[in-house]
């Protein structure tokens, strides 16, 4: 049970850093529809991750924080 329990983890996290990844790449390259198509999956992710414990809940409010500050400044130049 624990192994697999630590695999589903490994997982899950793999997920997660992907879709962080894909994220903040889409945001520099300044696609609006697709970082705010991407925006909204990785922030339902993240709440996923807390609420699973895979991540602590004030990690998942900074990824969310940072993230939508990034989209918005770079809404702002263009």
């Amino acid at each position: 049970q624990n192994v697999r329990r630590r695999e589903q983890n490994r997982q899950m996290r793999t997920r997660l850093r992907s879709a962080l990844r894909d994220i903040r790449a889409a945001i520099d390259a300044g696609d609006a529809d697709k970082v705010k198509d991407a925006l909204r999956n990785t922030i339902s992710l993240v709440d996923k991750m807390a609420g699973k414990g895979l991540i602590h809940r004030n990690a998942a409010g900074r990824y969310k924080s940072r993230l939508a500050s990034r989209v918005t400044k770079r809404s702002a130049a263009a």
